[in-house]
């Protein structure tokens, strides 16, 4: 299993970015998808998870500006990133987990200038 994202770059404070994770090899239901970031001297942090069903979950923080969504038939993974805030900046991952084992993206670099 390969997961290969982007999307990532340089943006403004209030800007908007949408990340992809394209994933590659056995990909079977049922699954979780993911986005992570990880910010300089930081652990890496949840952001969102989507389920093959289509349930979400969000790290409070991106609540509202942040919305995660799938398209199962090309086995891609989404992240809308809206109003986005200089402290949103961080190393983004993307990450498969399927019958326990997790799979994880090279990361995306998302910067935002205040």
């Amino acid at each position: 299993v390969q997961l290969q994202a982007s999307g990532g770059g340089l943006v403004q404070a209030g800007e908007s970015l949408r990340l992809s994770c394209a994933t590659s090899g056995s990909i079977f239901s049922p699954d979780v998808m993911g986005w992570y970031r990880q910010a300089p001297g930081n652990q890496r942090d949840l952001v969102a998870t989507i389920t093959s069903g289509g349930s979400t979950n969000y790290a409070d923080s991106m609540k509202g500006r942040f919305t995660i969504s799938r398209d199962n038939a090309e086995n891609t993974v989404y992240l809308q990133m809206n109003s986005l805030k200089p402290e949103d900046t961080a190393v983004y991952y993307c990450r498969l987990l399927q019958s326990g084992n997790a799979y994880w993206g090279q990361g995306t670099q998302v910067t935002v200038s205040s």
